[in-house]
């Protein structure tokens, strides 16, 4: 492969793009076990408003978990490109798999001058810890999600 900044693409992280509205979010490819089709969600009562309840994924239950909603942000109506991601996060003792609904799983990419900036400060008036970096695909800012810290913490409130 031609070199990309002085090193081979091979070498560089591959990031799955996820969405929200306009929206670009961008989760490592290590961290992904399957893309799935959107389907029935279970129900559990008495959840936070972000889990949408539970899914089968090869015969274990899986926790489904609202992008949109975990970010702030108002839900959206499932449509033809509505996806299920499934991912590992780091519970407090063992990886745990759980599922984020996303409006959108757009492609695998390795991001332009891959984490070009840093998360944002603490300065500003946002919460900048789930942000592991901000990255750039084609001139577009693609915020690079840590998610043991977005969802990690989340995951004793699902359960309780």
């Amino acid at each position: 492969m031609a070199p990309h900044n002085g090193h081979r693409m091979i070498d560089k992280e591959q990031y799955v793009i996820i969405g929200t509205a306009e929206d670009i979010f961008a989760v490592p490819v290590a961290r992904v076990q399957e893309i799935l089709e959107m389907r029935f969600i279970s129900r559990l009562p008495q959840s936070p408003q972000n889990v949408l309840g539970l899914i089968e994924v090869r015969s274990e239950s899986v926790v489904v978990f609202d992008l949109r909603r975990t970010l702030g942000l108002d839900p959206a109506e499932d449509t033809e490109n509505t996806r299920i991601v499934v991912l590992v996060i780091n519970g407090e003792t063992d990886p745990v798999v759980i599922g984020l609904r996303a409006d959108s799983v757009r492609d695998v990419v390795v991001l332009d001058d891959e984490i070009a900036d840093a998360a944002p400060t603490s300065r500003l008036p946002i919460r900048t810890d789930c942000i592991a970096g901000i990255g750039r695909i084609g001139g577009q800012f693609a915020i690079i999600l840590n998610l043991d810290r977005l969802l990690g913490g989340k995951l004793e409130n699902a359960a309780a």
